[in-house]
């Protein structure tokens, strides 16, 4: 995979799973069993159809796994007995679908309408897929499976979607819409809180399951902080419907491991009990900014440091599909989308402003060190190749230099001074001589 694509991602995790195997499986012995999984939130570019409509309504934009993944498939991993991918249409989508289908239909038959809707149903595939599974019910979601056998360096793997007509649809959702955003100002402290708000699969669960108002919902929230975030769990806030409670009336269970410095990070683990007929939900809590060392600091310290997302889990809801028997044993990647697993959702993560300390100071201190080590060793050098005789040598040069400017010297002074004798005495003399004349 492209390295970009996976890192300016909406979101990406990877997980490892190590299990020991003590049932001999397939003939093997027992061993230990590795699952790796990477999660990855991706978002084609938006691209306007070649197409135009009277309404100018934008389409989904078309991608395919070389536009997204920065390359193609070459072929099925070597360690792999089988390697397949998997595209799944959700129920929404499905739906979306077959209602346009009937409404190409009932044009068709009537012979009214535009020829786009004749003639589009949606999307084109690039690759028609080897199986399709439907899960169980109407509406239901459909799963695309390509087995990656047959393609290799020279035959590529590209799967992609071209829309050719805009659908509307909308996922599933969690019980409730979670998000987290920071709270304070300065680089001293600050709060996280995160945000649980309804929505309308808490009113349909209400609905099915025939329940009173005293029915509640389990939450559990996974808070993970790195251990330069002094998180004071004491501080903890709960407020529900805008009005602050008693965090012991909704926290079934609360589990806190520390963090310690440069160790570990701090984990927090809570079990709320929230009424069905609740409308949003806030937990709060305080923290402090700590100080890192200078080379602690990741290169782009001035654009802060981040707390990874929270994991809000509802057990109470499952995330699982449900396909035919015969489906499940053929493929074990289809029993694995079966497990009931709880909705998991992901909060955004938080980016912290830091203090950071002048990084130009270091460079500063390594200029100067550097320059007087260099003045130290060319002194060094200089005098580790000088020889013995050559410092008598340049004293004595030095002392008869010396004494040859001084006698100079002196041979100067003392004909200044007889050139300013001489000329002093002549003047007497002749003054002396015109009074002889006068007498």
């Amino acid at each position: 995979m492209d390295r970009p694509s996976i890192y300016g991602s909406f979101y990406h995790s990877q997980r490892l799973h190590l299990t020991a195997s003590s049932a001999p499986a397939d003939g093997l012995d027992s061993g230990v069993i590795l699952e790796q999984t990477l999660t990855v939130v991706l978002q084609p570019n938006v691209q306007r159809a070649g197409m135009s409509y009277h309404d100018e309504i934008k389409i989904q934009p078309s991608w395919s796994l070389s536009s997204i993944f920065g390359q193609k498939v070459n072929g099925r991993c070597v360690l792999a007995k089988s390697s397949n991918v998997y595209l799944q249409v959700e129920r929404g989508l499905v739906s979306q679908l077959e209602n346009l289908q009937k409404n190409a239909v009932a044009y068709d038959a009537n012979d009214r309408g535009t020829e786009v809707l004749r003639r589009n149903l949606g999307f084109d595939l690039s690759i028609m897929p080897d199986k399709i599974h439907r899960e169980l019910g109407k509406s239901s979601t459909i799963l695309n499976e390509y087995s990656i056998k047959g393609y290799n360096d020279t035959e590529q793997f590209d799967l992609g979607i071209t829309w050719k007509y805009p659908v509307v649809w909308s996922s599933s959702h969690a019980p409730f819409y979670a998000s987290r955003f920071l709270m304070g100002s300065g680089n001293e402290r600050g709060s996280i809180a995160i945000s649980l708000k309804s929505t309308e699969l808490t009113k349909s669960f209400i609905a099915a399951n025939n329940v009173e108002e005293k029915c509640k919902l389990q939450v559990n929230v996974l808070q993970i902080v790195p251990w330069y975030i002094k998180v004071y769990y004491h501080t903890l806030q709960l407020l529900v419907d805008g009005k602050p409670q008693a965090v012991t009336d909704f926290v079934e269970k609360m589990s806190v491991s520390p963090s310690e410095d440069k160790v570990s990070s701090g984990v927090m683990e809570l079990i709320l009990r929230l009424p069905c007929e609740i409308k949003s939900a806030v937990l709060n809590i305080e923290f402090d900014k700590g100080f890192l060392h200078i080379d602690e600091y990741p290169p782009d310290a001035t654009q802060g440091l981040d707390i990874p997302s929270a994991i809000i889990s509802f057990p109470d809801f499952h995330a699982g599909l449900q396909f035919s028997d015969d489906s499940i044993t053929k493929s074990p990647m289809l029993s694995k989308f079966q497990e009931k697993s709880p909705v998991l959702s992901y909060t955004e993560v938080l980016l912290v402003p830091v203090a950071t300390p002048d990084f130009s100071m270091p460079n500063m201190v390594i200029t100067i060190t550097c320059i007087v080590f260099v003045l130290y060793f060319v002194f060094l050098i200089k005098v580790l190749q000088g020889r013995v005789g050559d410092e008598e040598i340049l004293l004595k040069n030095k002392v008869a230099t010396k004494v040859v400017f001084l006698c100079r010297a002196i041979n100067k002074l003392s004909a200044r001074l007889t050139r300013r004798s001489s000329e002093s005495t002549q003047p007497q003399q002749s003054s002396s001589s015109s009074v002889l004349l006068q007498n």
